[in-house]
């Protein structure tokens, strides 16, 4: 399974990604409540079919805040320019077996690769 970060989601909003569509599709791509949350807070187009629909997807778990600290800790994640959500959403990758991040955040995707998170890559 794969978690789709914002930063993919709303590029895929203004210009259609193929490789995400076809994904879709395939029933390859979860969703995180934080991304849910991070679009809801934004103006898009057909905001509640959308939050709906990314509902709908398989949700990947949600670490608590002492695991949050400790995946801080122990991968050595402060002073990166990374988010709570950024933090959040490495955890939940570590923890789902066989999962992967897709990301166009550049400070996500160098951390991810650090500490073992692979990576979807972009054709």
């Amino acid at each position: 399974m794969i978690l789709v970060d914002t930063s993919v989601w709303i590029d895929h909003l203004h210009d259609h990604d193929a490789q995400l569509a076809s994904l879709l599709e395939k029933d390859q791509i979860g969703c995180h409540p934080l991304v849910i949350e991070e679009l809801a807070l934004g103006s898009i187009k057909q905001r509640n079919q959308l939050l709906e629909s990314l509902s709908n997807l398989r949700q990947f778990p949600v670490v608590s805040h002492p695991e949050l600290l400790a995946l801080v800790e122990s991968r050595r994640l402060w002073g990166r320019g990374l988010s709570a959500v950024d933090a959040a959403l490495l955890g939940a990758v570590l923890i789902t077996d066989g999962a992967k991040l897709w990301t166009r955040d550049n400070r996500l995707g160098i951390a991810a690769a650090e500490i073992g998170v692979e990576l979807v890559h972009q054709p």
